[in-house]
């Protein structure tokens, strides 16, 4: 285990928008480093709206009321994670693992989920005005 210092970026432009202080294995894939690094965010109650969180690794991962709007997610692995009431307006989510995620009270309106596994997905009472849910 080391300490690292993971930088999360805006998907726009590039621009720093969280570095993150996570502890790894040297070898440790960079989704996984990636999903520690945006747990360590929500915790801090970071802006991660519009940032590039692509295939991230976030398996189980509380997300509740997270602002994710705006955030390219595409391939990520949301499997089980809680996003219950989390802004995600705008976001890509495109192949994203949503198996059995909680998008209750989601705010996904105008979102990408095309070819996005929702099995077992809770999406009672989501906003999904816009969004693009093509297999």
């Amino acid at each position: 285990e080391r300490d690292v210092k993971y930088k999360i970026l805006n998907r726009f432009t590039g621009a720093v928008q969280f570095t993150a202080d996570i502890e790894c294995a040297a070898d440790a894939l960079p989704s996984v480093k990636l999903g520690m690094a945006v747990n360590w965010a929500i915790k801090e109650k970071a802006n991660l709206s519009r940032a590039y969180l692509s295939r991230a690794y976030l398996n189980g991962a509380n997300l509740n009321g997270a602002d994710l709007s705006g955030a390219n997610l595409s391939g990520a692995n949301l499997s089980g994670a809680n996003l219950s009431g989390a802004y995600l307006s705008g976001a890509n989510l495109s192949r994203a693992y949503l198996n059995g995620a909680d998008l209750s009270r989601a705010y996904l309106n105008g979102a990408d989920l095309s070819g996005a596994n929702l099995n077992g997905a809770d999406l009672s009472g989501a906003n999904l005005s816009g969004a693009n849910l093509s297999g």
